[in-house]
């Protein structure tokens, strides 16, 4: 794949030089299940990827993508979802040449798979893998190369977690995946994740360090915290875990 590579782990990035342009980055959002979509491209090369894109906003996304001018080289999500589909098989149809990323550890089917350390690069930029199990089996992190941002999955929300009573999630695991993969980031680095309830849009590793109400809890407490949540099942499990095992529907919407 001209200009991009995936580089797995144990190797080191590949810094390319530049003349310092910012990255672009689109936040857009999915109100059914109040899911973050994140497009992240190279002003340069035109180079792009798409962090948790879902079924139904996927033609928005294809639309936006075709608009700015990129090419997008990945639809990565950070882990198997339970309450939306992921658009990621859409969108290998609607833009030809982009390939679905997603964890090892998480089962699914994909185009490619990724593990703890693996590097996905576009155009001058990077995003680093870091698995935070603990929501899943199969969560990643993903942090630019320069540590300015984080895109966290269900890992860490804005003064919040993903839950962990389902798809052999587990409390003490992802406490431990927050804390030795994210909060070790900067104090200033950008938290992008993957939900907001409450229609808050970014974080940083320091807020969260110091405000997050489970967070900020002991380990023992923390886990005291998940195992009485007693919250719904999402509404959409039965359908979107076996649809996103297999990497998404890759038929046009009806």
């Amino acid at each position: 794949m001209a200009g991009a590579t995936l580089r797995f782990a144990g190797r080191q990035l590949s810094q390319r030089s530049g003349s310092g342009v910012p990255i672009l980055l689109r936040q857009m959002f999915e109100p059914k299940s109040c899911t973050y979509t994140y497009l992240l491209g190279d002003r340069e090369s035109r180079e792009a990827i798409l962090i948790d894109p879902v079924l139904e906003t996927a033609p928005r996304d294809a639309q936006l993508v075709k608009e700015l001018g990129l090419r997008l080289l990945y639809a990565v999500n950070t882990h198997c979802h339970a309450d939306h589909i992921t658009g990621s098989g859409l969108l290998r149809s609607l833009l030809p040449g982009c390939q679905s990323v997603i964890s090892r550890l998480s089962g699914a089917q994909a185009d490619l798979h990724i593990e703890d350390g693996d590097s996905i690069h576009f155009g001058r930029f990077a995003l680093e893998t870091r698995a935070s199990p603990g929501h899943t089996p199969g969560c990643v992190t993903f942090v630019l190369n320069d540590h300015s941002m984080a895109f966290t999955g269900d890992a860490l929300l804005i003064r919040g977690c993903g839950r962990t009573d389902f798809q052999q999630g587990c409390a003490k695991t992802l406490y431990h995946s927050v804390h030795e993969k994210i909060f070790t980031l900067p104090g200033d680095c950008l938290v992008y994740p993957a939900h907001d309830y409450h229609g808050l849009t970014v974080s940083t590793v320091e807020e969260e360090r110091t405000l997050n109400p489970r967070l900020t809890l002991s380990c023992e407490e923390f886990v005291k915290v998940m195992d009485n949540l007693n919250l719904p099942k999402p509404q959409q499990i039965d359908i979107a875990v076996p649809a996103n095992m297999r990497c998404g529907i890759q038929t046009p919407l009806s």
